[in-house]
């Protein structure tokens, strides 16, 4: 089960559900394109990586049917991560105390619960995981990065117009 959360269904299905209902709560469409930008990123890093490395999967017992991909590095893990990390920085602006880290631990623990699957299931190497981890926390920072820039620029200019309305009475 952990095994699949992290495939690409998976975290595209989860990211239109989630990202959906932050748009329909908040209005706001940069805060719910932070999630399918970091896994699009991710993406496109991930085939990048696969193809310069090509590293063949563990000599080990496969428990999964092999995807096309090679091993290096982790998509499962990459996606999964680029997805909940996302999730996990966006769930920091929850007011409620209890809500917010309950939000931030589920969301830090599933790319961790995928990590743990793909290697027991013989599908990766340690450091195909680890790669995976870096290239979707990256994304995620730097999707998340994003949003802030904008929303702080978009704040200033909103200010800026207020002042100078106040000043025109």
């Amino acid at each position: 089960m952990w095994s699949q959360i992290g495939n690409t269904a998976g975290v595209i299905a989860v990211c239109i559900v989630v990202s959906s209902l932050l748009l329909w709560r908040t209005k706001d469409l940069r805060l719910a394109f932070v999630a399918p930008i970091a896994i699009a990123m991710q993406g496109l890093i991930f085939l990048i990586a696969a193809k310069v490395v090509d590293r063949d999967r563990p000599q080990v017992p496969h428990l999964d049917k092999s995807p096309p991909t090679a091993s290096y590095p982790s998509g499962h893990e990459g996606a999964s991560t680029g997805l909940y990390l996302a999730f996990a920085l966006l769930a920091l602006g929850i007011e409620r105390a209890w809500l917010r880290w309950t939000t931030v631990i589920l969301c830090l623990a599933m790319p961790t619960m995928v990590g743990f699957a793909r290697l027991y299931r013989g599908m990766h190497h340690v450091t195909d995981v680890g790669a995976g981890v870096l290239n979707g926390a990256i994304c995620a920072l730097l999707a998340y990065g994003w949003y802030r820039h904008t929303s702080s620029r978009r704040q200033v200019a909103r200010g800026a117009a207020t002042k100078s309305l106040g000043h025109s009475r």
